[in-house]
This record gives structure tokens, C-alpha cells and sequence, in this order.
């Protein structure tokens, strides 16, 4: 393979680019209306809908009269909207959390039962009570975590303490420890790293979009009886979308800074969040071969492309959070779901770049777009003998 053709059909192919209007237009433009519309318009996520919260309990309350700390516990178990993990010190949870794996971590304190028990004995008396804060950290990641998870434990242990009397006042009262912050988070500050991954999407269109224009206006002729391999023209068709997608990402990170998204990490995590990317374009790059295998006419590839974008838009960025328990399930079986969860990871949970939730998302995208784009480059090669 021969560096310089490589990077004459690159440059070849990123002068087509810029002199089509309609690529433009998704190039630079439509990043820039996208996240100006969902930036300025969106409110929140929210709504009804039947997810599972995976939360953690750390007990702490382990001498004495520790009844009701168990009970407690029980009583978390049986609702039906949460799954409880037992663990039995704070950083290992912190370390869940931080990662995603957990919605929200319950710290029991030492003086719960206590706390209880002196309510119970003394139900109109409070100041013969053992008053209590119980510190509840919230997945920062989720705004459907934040906003559905306190009222289901402030329920559970008003359910406890009012079971047989009736007051406004408690000893126990609920902290949402990791809340308390100077910056009041917005709904950008949710969805900003799913669009990220969702500008990176319509690459699929672009390249399905541009093969079949090659093959219809005789381009892929010319390159076949040239000295040119398969390989070095693949390998300046990723190189070339690989930069139109640093473009992309470059142009939505600009866009959620200017408008609020300023997530306290470093440069290591901005420089992470960037090469996931284009890794993941790769992918798309693949997914827009094999729409060009089968689209017949440029235009029945723009159709056809949607068959692997809205999959990935809908299951694998921002707008699978809102969505059901089992929509969410099945956008593990996208590409998309484990970019928008890395850089949620990274930005919002504050999750460290060595993680195992990290490097998993990682491991899983890279080898996953390396396949894709195996099966685009061998089917387009089968079908039109590039």
C-alpha cells in the first residue's frame, strides 16, 4: 500500500465533499442546528415508564439494636421499580456509581435503628428523639435517576416511620449528598454527550450516499483500472470520514460549551471523549458500505441508511434514557449505547479513563466498528468487485 495514493484519493474525496451543498449541510450546519435546537428546547426527560433502578445499600448500622436497618433494607428490596446491591463499604460502591453500574448508593448511618426506635417510643416528643441524616448519592449521569429515585426512599422511610402515627416531622431526614453543589445542573448537561454520538450517526447517510454517486457517475470504474489497490482505497475513505467526524465533534463540543456544558474534567477526558469517536465513525463508515451494497441509486441509499441510523439514535444516544427497561436492554446491541455511556461515564459520573466500565466501552466499540467495517469492505467488494 502506497501512502501517497492513499492520501491523493483522501484528498480526493474531501474536495467532493466540501463542493456538495447537501454534505455540507450535514457537515457543518446540521451539528450546529442540532444542538441549538435540542440545547435551547429540551426541558428534561421524565415520564412514565417501567425502568429498573439498580441502587446500593452500605450499612453501616452494625451494633446496637440494628433491627431497623434491616428492615429497611427489606423494604427497598420489595419495591418493584428498585434492585438492591449489598455492599459492604462506601468507596466499593462510590466506585459503582461513578461507573454507571448503580443508580444511587444509600449510606445507613450507625445511629439509624437508634434513630427509629426513640421516634417509636417517644412519637410526640421530639426532643427525646436521635435525629439521623441518611446521605443518598444519585447517579449524576441520569436525570431520570435524580428526579425518580428520593421520592421512592423518602417513601419508604415515611413508610416506616408513620405506620402507626401520624406527623409531620421526622428524625430521620434524606440527604442527597452528591447534589450539593454551587452548579445546578440543566437538562444539557444530560444529554450533551449523547449528541456527541448522535451528530457522528448520519455518517452512514453520507458514505452510502457518496459510494453509490461513484459507482453511478463511473468513479469506481476509473479506480479499478487504475493502479490503485482495495486497500489503499478503503483505507483513504476511512481516513477521509474519520476526519469529517473529528469536524463533527469538534463542532457539537464547541456548541455545548458556549451554551453551559463545562463538565469539571481534564484534558485527558475531552482528548478520550474525541478518539471514541472516531472509532466509533469507523463503524458508521461500515454500516454505509453495506447500504451501499444493496441501495441500487444514490437515493434509495438515503432511504435504505435509515435502517442502521434510527436504531442507533433512538436505542443509543440521549433518547434511550428516557425510553422503557427493555428498549434500553436492547440498546446494548448497538455501538452507539456504549459511546454515549463511556462519555457519560466520563463527563458526568467523573468515572477515571482506567475504569473497568470505561474500558469496557471501549473494548466493546473498537471491536465492534473493526467488524463492521470488515463485513461493509467484503460486501461491497462482492458485489461490485472493488
Amino acid at each position: 500500500m502506497k501512502v501517497q495514493r492513499v492520501l491523493a484519493l483522501t484528498k480526493k474525496e474531501m474536495m467532493k465533499t466540501i463542493r456538495e451543498p447537501a454534505v455540507l449541510f450535514m457537515i457543518f450546519l446540521f451539528p450546529i442546528v442540532f444542538v441549538f435546537a435540542f440545547g435551547a428546547s429540551l426541558g428534561g426527560f421524565g415520564g412514565s415508564q417501567t425502568a429498573t433502578y439498580q441502587v446500593g445499600v452500605v450499612n453501616l448500622d452494625l451494633g446496637g439494636s440494628q433491627h431497623w436497618s434491616q428492615v429497611f433494607t427489606n423494604n427497598l428490596s420489595n419495591m418493584t421499580i428498585l434492585k438492591v446491591n449489598v455492599y459492604t463499604d462506601n468507596q466499593t460502591a462510590q466506585s459503582d456509581l461513578s461507573q454507571g453500574k448503580i443508580q444511587a448508593v444509600i449510606l445507613i448511618p450507625a445511629s439509624f435503628s437508634d434513630s427509629i426506635t426513640s421516634y417509636n417510643t417517644a412519637p410526640n416528643h421530639p426532643s427525646q428523639w436521635v435525629n439521623t441524616t441518611v446521605p443518598l448519592y444519585l447517579d449524576k449521569g441520569s436525570l431520570v435517576a435524580t428526579q425518580a429515585i428520593p421520592p421512592i426512599f423518602q417513601q419508604v422511610l415515611g413508610g416506616m416511620l408513620n405506620q402507626n402515627q401520624q406527623t409531620t416531622q421526622s428524625p430521620i431526614q434524606l440527604q442527597t449528598a452528591s447534589l450539593v453543589e454551587v452548579k445546578q445542573s440543566s437538562a444539557l448537561d444530560f444529554i450533551a454527550p449523547g449528541m456527541f454520538t448522535f451528530a457522528s450517526i448520519f455518517l452512514i447517510m453520507m458514505v452510502a450516499q457518496s459510494f453509490t454517486q461513484d459507482r453511478e457517475n463511473g468513479m469506481m470504474k476509473r479506480i479499478r483500472i487504475s493502479p490503485t489497490t482495495p486497500t489503499e482505497f478503503m483505507a483513504s475513505q476511512v481516513i477521509s470520514y474519520m476526519g469529517i467526524a473529528l469536524i463533527q465533534a469538534t463542532l457539537v463540543f464547541a456548541m455545548t460549551y458556549a451554551m453551559g456544558f463545562k463538565p469539571a474534567v481534564g484534558v485527558p477526558a475531552y482528548v478520550f471523549a474525541f478518539i471514541l469517536v472516531l472509532v466509533f465513525s469507523v463503524s458508521n463508515v461500515g454500516f454505509g458500505l453495506i447500504t451501499a451494497s444493496i441501495a441500487k441509486s444514490s437515493s434509495a441509499a438515503t432511504g435504505l441508511s435509515f435502517l442502521f441510523v434510527l436504531p442507533q439514535l433512538f436505542l443509543g444516544t440521549f433518547v434511550g434514557a428516557s425510553l422503557s427497561g427493555d428498549a434500553q436492554i436492547a440498546g446494548k446491541f448497538v455501538p452507539s449505547y456504549y459511546v454515549t455511556d463511556a462519555l457519560t461515564s466520563v463527563f458526568l459520573r467523573g468515572a477515571p479513563l482506567g475504569s473497568v466500565t470505561i474500558l469496557v466501552d471501549l473494548a466493546v466499540v473498537s471491536v465492534s466498528c473493526v467488524a463492521i467495517l470488515a463485513i461493509g469492505i467484503v460486501l461491497y467488494a462482492k458485489y461490485y468487485k472493488i
